[in-house]
């Protein structure tokens, strides 16, 4: 199942997600693949359609980006699951708090 983690700068939280997907032998075990992309014009990789045309589920890390994904990409979510992991902008990149809530978000959603 290909996951695809976007937050606004695509510079912490979800590149995170998306290294907890492939490291975390619980998800890539499970044959969970994962990108992350950014909402923001400068975002280290913008989102784009084919991302999300490559996407199965696509995960945001707040609701008010998930609104900013409908609006701008609404075409392109027909028939794809959008998930809100709720986990706030405070963290740096591969905080481990960030790690352990991230995994605790994912078996939620996941299962």
């Amino acid at each position: 199942m290909n996951l695809l983690f976007v937050c606004s700068k695509n510079r912490q939280r979800s590149p995170t997600a998306a290294h907890v997907v492939a490291n975390d032998p619980e998800f890539a075990d499970a044959g969970y693949e994962a990108l992350s992309a950014g909402l923001n014009a400068d975002s280290d990789t913008p989102l784009t359609p084919d991302l999300i045309r490559w996407a199965d589920v696509v995960l945001v890390m707040e609701p008010g980006q998930r609104t900013r994904l409908s609006r701008r990409f609404r075409a392109h979510l027909r028939g794809k699951r959008v998930v809100c992991l709720s986990v706030p902008d405070r963290f740096e990149v591969l905080d481990p708090e960030l790690i352990e809530l991230l995994r605790r978000r994912l078996r939620q959603h996941l299962r």
